[in-house]
Formats: C-alpha cells, sequence, structure tokens
C-alpha cells in the first residue's frame, strides 16, 4: 500500500473508531472505553503530524542508495517501520470499530493492545524526527554523520532516556516477518527469565522450577516482558550477554539444530599450532613472506577451526590432518561412505568461513546449519575459524588468528580436500568484517589475495556515529544500543583485561554456568498459544499494571526535561514545540568508544583510506533492510564503488541482524541464504565480477 493511503486509511479509522465510541459504551467493562478513545486521538495526531514527515523523506531517500537497482537505506528503512506499525494499527482499529459493541468484546486486552502501538507509535515519529537532522545536518548522500561528534553523542543521549518496553512487549517484531515473531518472542522471553535466575545459586532442580514459572509469568503479561527486557538491554553486563547467546554452543541445543541440518561426510574441529608459515609473494611467486602467528596480548597460540565437507575427499582423512584435530568422537561420519567407496577428488574451490556474534559470543559450531547447507550446495569444503573472542581477546587477536587461519589453509589445501586454485572469503556481521580486514592485510603483506568476499551484513564502522538505520537500534530485539556499543568497546578493548584462555576448555566450560538447564526457557517461551486459552478477564486483569506504566511514561513526557530543549542554547530543537517522546523509568549507560582504536582502519573498514582497499576482491554485501547496521553495507558498498573496486550489494526485506542463523524458521530466510550462495558461487564460477554490469 503507498504511504499515502497508509495515512488516509489511518485518519478514517481512527474517525470511525471514535464516532463508535463516543456513542453507548454499556458493553464496554470498566474504563477501557475511555483508554480506546483517548489512544485513537492521540494516534490520530499522530498520524496527522507524520504525513508531512515522511513525504519528505520519500521525496529524497532515493538519492542514499547504492544505485537505482537497489533501494535501501536507514531513511527507507524508517518509513518502512512507520507504514508496518501504521498498517498493524489500521489492522486492530477496523477490528475494534466492527466489534466494541459486541457481548463477547474483550474491552480490556484490545485498549492494552492499541495503547502499545499508541506507544510505538509516538517513539517512531521521534526517530523520524532525529533522522530529519540527519538528513539535514549530513552531506548529499551520507549516511553517517563522520564529522560530528556531538550529534552523535545527542542521538546517544537521546536513546538511554527514551522509552523502549513498548517495542518489546505486545508489539515485539511488527517489523519483521511474521514467521519470525514467535522466535523472537522466544528469545525475549527466554532473555529476561534468564536474567532473573542469572548470578542465582540454586540446585539444578531448582533452577528449572524458577525458571519455568518465571517464563509463564512473561508470556501472560506482555508489559512486564517489555519493562524488564528493556532493564536487562539498558545496562547490560557483558558476562549476561556472552552466557545467553552461548546457549547456542550447548549440547542440548545444537543438537536440535543438527537434526534438522544437512549430513555431511566430514565435520572435523582442528587446532593448528602456532608456527611461523612462508608463502608466495603475489607479485614474484619466487620469493616468500614471513608469516608470524598470532601474538597479541598473551603471545603465540593455536587457532581452532572447523572443517565441513559435504563429501569426503582426498586428504580429508590423512593422518596429518587427523594429527591437528581436537575432536573426541571420530570426526568423519563414516556411516555415512559407503564401504569400498572411492574419495571424490579434490575440489578446484575453498570456502574460508568467519562467524558473527559481536566478537564476544559464539564459534563455529553455532553457524553449522547453514555452513552444512551451503556445503552441500556448493559442493565445496569450508573451514571456518574459531577466533579467540573478546572482551579477554580484544582487537587485533581475532585478526591475527584469522588471516593466520587464512594463510594456513593456502599452504595446506591439500589436507582440506581442495586445490584452492579459487578461494573465497564467507562471514556474516563480525565475520563480515574479518573477512574485509583479512583481505587488506594479506594486500598489505603482498600475499596471495582471495577471489572474493561474501559478506552478510558486516559491521564495518565499530563506532556509535549516529545514521538512519542504526536509529533502528531503539527497537531492535536482536541488536539494541547498549548490546551494540557493548560488543564495539570489548572488541576496542576499552575496559577490558586480556586473559589467555584455557587450552583445552570449551566456551561453555569457560563460562562456569550450566546453561543446558535453561534451555526449558526457549520451550516455555514459544508457547504464546497459552494466551489463547486464558480468560479474558485474566488478560483484562493485567492491564492496571499496563496502565500504571503508560501514567508513568505521561508522567516523564510532562515533567522531564528533554536533552533537546537542554540544548537550545547550542543548536535547533530535535523536536517540535508540543512533542516529546515518551521517556523511560531507568537511564541507560551507553559508554561511546572514544578509544582511537575504533578509528583502526583494520577495525573499522569504512574510515580506510582508499590505498588500503585498492587491490580488494570483488566483494559482495548481502544486508538486511530491517537490520541496523543496514547503512554500514550502504556506505561501503559506495566507497568501493567510487573507487572503481568491484562491487555487488543486495538488499532483502522483513529479516533482522543475523538471518542466516536463522536458517529453517522461516522461508525468508532461506531465501536469504540462497542468495548468499549464489553470490558465492559468482566467485566460483567466474573468479572475476564485472563490476559494470553486475554492480546490483
Amino acid at each position: 500500500m503507498a504511504w499515502r493511503a497508509v495515512f488516509t486509511a489511518l485518519e478514517a479509522v481512527c474517525e470511525e473508531n471514535i464516532t463508535a465510541l463516543s456513542g453507548p459504551t454499556d458493553l464496554l467493562c470498566g474504563n477501557a472505553s475511555g483508554r480506546l478513545l483517548t489512544c485513537m486521538r492521540k494516534i490520530q495526531d499522530h498520524g496527522r503530524a507524520l504525513e508531512p514527515v515522511v513525504a519528505g523523506f520519500t521525496a529524497v531517500y532515493h538519492h542514499y542508495d547504492f544505485d537505482a537497482d537497489t533501494p535501501g537505506n536507514g531513511y527507507r528503512t524508517l518509513v518502512k517501520v512507520l507504514q508496518s506499525c501504521v498498517l498493524h494499527i489500521i489492522h486492530k482499529g477496523r477490528y475494534i470499530a466492527s466489534n466494541c459493541h459486541r457481548a463477547f468484546f474483550r474491552a480490556n486486552h484490545n485498549a492494552s493492545e492499541m495503547e502499545a502501538y499508541s506507544s510505538a507509535l509516538c517513539q517512531l515519529r521521534a526517530l523520524l524526527y532525529l533522522a530529519q537532522r540527519l538528513l539535514h545536518d549530513n552531506g548529499h548522500g551520507q549516511l553517517y554523520s563522520l564529522q560530528d561528534g556531538e550529534l552523535s553523542r545527542r542521538f546517544v543521549r537521546e536513546y538511554t532516556s527514551m522509552h523502549k518496553a513498548c517495542f518489546y512487549g505486545r508489539c515485539l517484531g511488527f517489523q519483521f516477518s511474521p514467521t519470525l515473531r514467535p522466535f523472537l518472542q522466544t528469545v525475549v522471553i527466554s532473555m529476561v527469565s534468564f536474567g532473573e535466575s542469572y548470578g542465582k545459586q540454586q540446585s539444578g532442580l531448582g533452577m528449572a522450577a524458577f525458571s519455568f514459572l518465571t517464563s509463564a509469568k512473561y508470556v501472560i503479561d506482555p508489559e512486564l516482558r517489555g519493562a524488564e527486557f528493556e532493564r536487562i538491554t539498558q545496562n547490560l553486563d557483558m558476562k549476561f550477554w556472552k552466557s545467553f547467546w552461548n546457549l547456542t554452543e550447548s549440547e542440548l541445543l545444537s543438537g536440535l539444530a543438527s537434526v534438522a541440518s544437512n549430513l555431511v561426510q566430514l565435520n572435523l574441529t582442528l587446532t593448528i599450532p602456532p608456527e611461523a608459515l612462508r608463502l608466495p609473494l603475489a607479485s614474484d611467486p619466487r620469493l616468500f613472506a614471513p608469516v608470524s602467528p598470532p601474538v597479541a596480548h598473551w603471545g603465540p597460540g593455536p587457532v581452532n577451526m572447523r572443517l565441513i565437507s559435504y563429501e569426503l575427499r582426498e586428504g580429508q582423512d590423512s593422518d596429518e590432518l587427523l594429527a591437528f584435530s581436537r575432536t573426541e568422537a571420530t570426526p568423519i561420519s563414516v556411516s555415512l561412505v559407503p564401504f569400498g567407496a572411492q574419495k571424490h577428488p579434490p575440489s578446484p574451490w575453498l570456502l574460508i568461513h568467519f562467524h558473527g556474534g559481536g566478537f564476544v559470543a559464539q564459534t563455529s559450531k553455532s553457524h553449522e546449519n547453514y555452513l552444512k547447507s551451503w556445503s552441500k550446495d556448493l559442493n565445496v569444503p569450508i573451514l571456518s575459524v574459531d577466533y579467540s573472542l573478546a572482551p579477554e581477546a580484544p582487537f587485533p587477536r581475532a585478526l591475527e588468528e584469522c588471516f593466520y587461519a587464512y594463510c594456513w589453509a593456502l599452504k595446506n589445501c591439500h589436507l582440506l580436500g581442495s586445490t584452492a586454485e579459487r578461494v573465497c572469503l564467507a562471514g556474516d556481521s563480525a565475520g563480515g568484517n574479518l573477512c574485509i580486514t583479512v583481505s587488506m592485510r594479506a594486500i598489505a603483506c603482498g600475499v596471495r589475495v582471495p577471489d572474493g568476499i561474501m559478506a552478510a551484513y558486516p559491521a564495518t564502522l565499530l563506532t556509535i556515529d549516529a545514521s538512519p538505520s542504526r536509529l533502528l537500534t531503539l527497537i531492535d530485539p536482536l541488536l539494541p544500543l547498549g548490546v551494540l556499543s557493548k560488543c564495539l568497546n570489548a572488541y576496542a578493548g576499552v575496559d577490558s583485561q586480556a586473559v589467555q584462555p584455557t587450552e583445552g576448555t570449551s566456551t561453555l566450560s569457560a563460562l562456569g554456568r550450566d546453561t543446558a538447564l535453561l534451555i526449558s526457557d526457549l520451550t516455555h517461551g514459544a508457547s504464546n498459544w497459552i494466551q489463547s486459552f486464558l480468560p479474558a478477564e485474566v488478560l483484562g486483569s493485567l492491564s492496571s499494571s499496563h496502565q500504571k506504566s503508560l501514567d508513568n511514561e505521561a508522567h516523564y513526557r510532562s515533567t522531564s526535561p528533554s536533552s533537546s530543549s537542554s540544548n537550545s542554547s547550542s543548536g535547533p530543537r530535535d523536536y517540535p514545540e508540543g512533542f516529546e517522546p515518551l521517556r523511560s523509568e531507568r537511564l541507560a549507560v551507553i559508554q561511546t568508544p572514544s578509544c582511537p582504536i575504533v578509528k583502526n582502519p583494520f577495525v573499522s573498514p569504512l574510515l580506510s583510506p582508499d590505498d588500503l582497499l585498492r587491490g580488494l576482491p570483488p566483494v559482495h554485501l548481502v544486508a538486511s533492510a530491517l537490520d541496523a547496521l543496514l547503512d554500514d553495507s550502504v556506505m561501503f558498498a559506495k566507497k568501493l564503488r567510487d573507487m572503481g573496486q568491484p562491487v555487488t550489494l543486495r538488499v532483502v526485506e522483513d529479516l533482522p541482524h543475523g538471518f542466516l542463523s536463522l536458517l529453517g524458521l522461516a522461508k525468508e530466510t532461506q531465501v536469504a541464504s540462497d542468495i548468499c550462495v549464489a553470490r558465492i558461487r559468482e566467485k566460483h564460477n567466474t573468479g572475476y565480477v564485472n563490476k559494470t554490469n553486475d554492480q546490483r
């Protein structure tokens, strides 16, 4: 639906509801009629104020796209998210207008639903006003305010005080594909339940019972869930965040994922000792360049990797390779290989993968699902690097390990089932950053550069500089600004203490917590269908806590001084007269990374001088329109294009950051993964991209 039609429909729905609710209300219980009437009038005011704002964005946001065939940037996304919110309101409003006088109308429930979306609409209105400031202050076509530190600090200050709980309760995930919303609800419920039990010393039975009870109350009460999730993410504890996301490394959860993933004949974990390497120079293969093992922070140490191959190939079962194995179980799935079957010859291709996780969490194990699928679809061996994680191992340890792993793979490709005629790097999020910086390191060292890069939603700017897409950190359940800033600070080494990991210990054992007992939260969190069995009176009684929250928000809205007004002496207001966003009861603490490391070109490749990027292989970027890091991809693609470097950008719709790890949960995630595979296959089949014909 076109945006003008959306606002026309919103105005009509508001008028219809105001008329219906202004009449006889005998069938509406309690004060539900007054709540709904007040809410619809607020929504009507928001809609009338937002229509000209949206008109302004739609007139210019195409200037910020990568090219005419690739519509996508943070301004477009903000309008898209706003439209999704308004469409939900229209749908719910039509239902209320048609049913509000019927006997079984759930008045309190519907009032709470509409109040939640009214709060969300108010906060989105604030984000669009902030985006207007960016549009006004940034240069033409620029999405980041790289030269205006004060502007970025003002956006951070706004984030610290703005109310966010409405986006994690009833409105959770409204902007994403509907098939992903139960998963997002599961994640949020699991996190708040985990947060309530985190740090408590309880027996296994007590922990399981406690998790069950806390999960149930967060399923029943969306407002409580939203408030608790906001509290957790406002002042995030990095150890808690690592512990929660490393649940994906547990045997139970990874085992469940393996059931649904493709079977492969080889899944081998390796530990490579820190030995110096010598690689031929790209300019003159008769000469060699030394490659030192990783040494940052604690000296030379081994590098861990995982080799995945859909078919068993020559060299992959050699004694030389198995000597590096760190797998306790049989590394090769011999049961899948018919007796006497011939091994396949080495593949001419090799895919080297760096996993995501914000530089602080996860390993190749939690990315096995899509890697196995890729190995089958591409018929290529995949080497995934388990680099050391921050904050224990800040920059440049991960980069050193990934570059060393890349060089080791080139030198020992015969052990990996490949002749390495063509080598492609692939990674997501933090791993996408490492794909780019490893290639930059190869250029700087003079060794062979990979034949191509496929980076999914990469982080190319590791600062808190404001951009329109990064305003989404206010509403994103998977990448709130509190999480993003903690990850960036951890990788930059801000307030970190480098600790050498204990050799032979796994990620889970290093955490020292029996997280497997908390997996029950995931199953209970997914049971949102419980609500359909609850009487309307039970759900309606929950509205009292929500009404208290609304009263608090109104109090903050009327009494809290806004950051814009406090800064009126130094610049224009961020909001028009008479409007203020809802304020949170708790202020977030966001430590902006002021350390100069974040501007190092090997940390933030978007800030790299052209000389360090010249010579990169063809880069394929796959981003999501609803990702807070979308502008990282758009601006980096523009930078490479303007330099004359071969680059493509594809923007997928309706998916969150980290969509590759959600493979199998929705049709859209499979389509996005197939796009990544197609980009990798393109590199394998051609070895070169004609940027004139394929910049799309």
